[in-house]
């Protein structure tokens, strides 16, 4: 039993010693073999991202420490960016660096301990594109009050561009849809969406720059219907939130369900809990607008009804106020007046022509028949010269009498309010009805009301000027 051993003493090619890197090769392959596929719990330490892509950290619990390493090709799979102080599992295949003569862990897949790879990831952007101002409030511009052409991005398949469509062509007649179809799942999602978005914006500034604003779109719909975090992360990725952000045109992110949040809820416009309620922002509905005119046009017919009639009453108020009735007794007892002289005159008229009659009687009776003749004919000629004598009397004295009439009428007619106002002057009062005589009764900013010859109207006191 003893021989081999002693044999082995002798034998040159046990002997032989092995190089340095050919014993690192050696536990190299031997390691590689035992451990090929193996999971390790830590936290990292000494993180560092390589400008080649590939990632350097340290895997450490309190009793030992494992160098590891991510190649570019894997950690494009990551969904988070691993950080110092970070707890991790890690997947991946044992090696030993053979430069160093270091084992290291080849990392292949890297999930945080504790919340999911997502959540981590949603957390990590979320707070980096906040700390870069892009959630600002500032940012946020208002949506179109009646849009004209809606820009809508989302799968071409899915339920969401079927719930838009719908809600839009049942609201408004008014509102045309502009579709740029896009995948919203799966990998390579998010650039489809990026993408998507910026074709819209360059047509929206092809329009504008050719003039063509029938073609502008007004606002756009960003979104997809409910599903998992993983379905809806395409939402999530920084080339979406920035592709948002960077439109000129309103966008409303209409993503998953009202309890689902992502990053396109934070950077867009405006959020809406679903595709449906963003459809329902962007389409009012036209008989709600035009019953709400209907409405206020009714609202303002009843307002103008009161107005005038509230106008109409202090008209009469003041028309049958105590200096309208004094023009109007002045008027009456002119016009009595007129009356009596012209019966006066009449009477003494009529008395005048019988007292003529009855002279000429008496003289006819007294004279003979030839003479009777002859002074019948020289009174007749008396009397048609009287008569003649008394018309032209009493057309006289009935000029006389108009004359004095008019002149009457006249110094009435100068007295009287009304004929104030027909040459042009107004009665200004207080909204009380006092009359305003003096310009310093009234305050800048009161109402006054304004009455002249026809109607009256309202007024507001701008400025005051001293009496000169």
């Amino acid at each position: 039993m003893s021989q081999p051993l002693f044999a082995s003493l002798f034998d040159e090619t046990d002997r032989r010693p092995l190089t340095v890197s050919e014993l690192t090769e050696s536990v190299r392959k031997a390691i590689e073999a035992r451990f090929s596929s193996v999971w390790v719990e830590g936290e990292i330490s000494n993180f560092k991202a390589h400008s080649s892509g590939h990632w350097y950290f340290t895997i450490k619990d309190e009793g030992a420490q494992l160098r590891a390493k991510c190649f570019r090709s894997a950690n494009s799979r990551i969904r988070f960016r691993p950080k110092d102080g970070l707890k991790v599992r890690a997947r991946g295949r044992l090696s030993v660096y053979e430069a160093r003569g270091e084992y290291e862990l080849i990392v292949e897949a890297l999930d945080p301990v504790g919340a999911g790879a997502l959540q981590v990831a949603f957390e990590q952007l979320r707070d980096r594109l906040q700390a870069e101002g892009l959630f600002a409030p500032e940012l946020k511009r208002p949506l179109p009050v009646f849009p004209g052409r809606v820009g809508v991005v989302t799968s071409p398949t899915g339920a969401a561009i079927r719930d838009i469509l719908n809600v839009i062509s049942r609201r408004t007649r008014t509102v045309h849809v502009l579709f740029s179809p896009a995948r919203v799942q799966g990998e390579g999602a998010g650039r489809d969406i990026a993408r998507a978005i910026r074709l819209l914006n360059q047509r929206h500034e092809d329009a504008r720059r050719d003039g063509r604003d029938e073609d502008l779109v007004d606002v756009l719909i960003v979104g997809r219907g409910g599903g998992s975090t993983e379905d809806l992360w395409p939402f999530n990725e920084e080339e979406v939130a920035r592709a948002i952000r960077n439109s000129a045109i309103p966008v409303i992110s209409a993503v998953g369900h009202e309890t689902d949040f992502t990053i396109a809820d934070f950077v867009a416009d405006k959020r809406a809990a679903t595709p449906s309620a963003a459809a329902e922002l962007v389409a009012a509905r036209e008989d709600q607008i035009c019953a709400h005119l209907a409405q206020a046009g009714q609202s303002l017919a009843r307002l103008m009804r009161y107005k005038i009639v509230n106008a109409r009453s202090r008209v009469q108020e003041q028309a049958l106020s105590q200096a309208f009735d004094e023009v109007r007794g002045r008027l009456r007892d002119a016009g009595t007046a007129t009356n009596s002289a012209q019966h006066r005159l009449r009477i003494q008229m009529g008395q005048a022509l019988r007292s003529a009659q009855l002279r000429a009687e008496a003289l006819s009776g007294s004279l003979a028949p030839a003479q009777l003749r002859a002074r019948l004919a020289e009174a007749r000629a008396r009397f048609e010269t009287a008569y003649v004598g008394c018309n032209a009397a009493i057309q006289k004295q009935t000029a006389e009498a108009e004359r004095q009439l008019g002149l009457a009428a006249a110094s009435l007619d100068a007295l009287s309010p009304l004929a104030v106002l027909h040459r042009g002057y107004a009665i200004a009062q207080k909204e009380d009805g006092t009359l305003l005589r003096e310009a310093k009764s009234v305050s800048v900013g009161d109402s006054v009301r304004v009455r002249l010859a026809k109607g009256a109207f309202g007024a507001h006191v701008e400025r005051i000027e001293d009496e000169v």
